[in-house]
């Protein structure tokens, strides 16, 4: 019977990933530039995937470049690195699909405080493209930090 070898994650990558989350933590309920205010106390939700992503892609024009971009590309880029340290920090994720999988479930928990707490809103298309960056990251681990890491995974 073959024993498994339970592998500690490296300290430098614990550490990491939490300056991660504190990051992400304050971009998703505190930062004043992603509109993260208490000035409107109404629950504002969308629960049609890919009304906002058309939304925003439909009026381009109007919203300009780099609004468009910031919600599209940068709830991606912003969950790349969640789907990076996972595979590094749980066996759970060393898994693309699981990683895939529990971006989305942590991208769905930021979501639901987000609406409970009236701090920005709850978007599906959030969690999908959140996941998307996930799976990004993940595919990003084993591509390019796993084989030149030694196989280990470790930094």
């Amino acid at each position: 019977m073959k024993q498994k070898v339970k592998v500690k994650p490296h300290p430098a990558a614990v550490i990491l990933f939490i300056l991660y989350l504190l990051l992400l933590f304050y971009l998703l309920f505190f930062s004043e530039t992603y509109g993260r205010t208490m000035e409107d106390s109404g629950y504002r939700y969308n629960l049609e995937l890919f009304k906002e992503i058309r939304r925003f892609w439909e009026n381009r024009g109007t919203l300009g470049f780099r609004s468009v971009m910031t919600n599209l590309l940068g709830n991606i880029v912003a969950f790349a690195p969640f789907g990076f340290f996972l595979p590094m920090l749980c066996r759970a994720g060393r898994n693309v699909v699981s990683c895939t999988m529990l971006s989305a479930v942590f991208s769905l928990l930021a979501e639901t405080v987000q609406l409970l707490t009236r701090v920005g809103a709850f978007d599906v298309d959030d969690i999908f493209l959140n996941a998307i960056g996930g799976f990004v990251g993940c595919l990003g681990y084993y591509l390019f930090w796993k084989p030149f890491a030694g196989g280990s995974g470790k930094p």
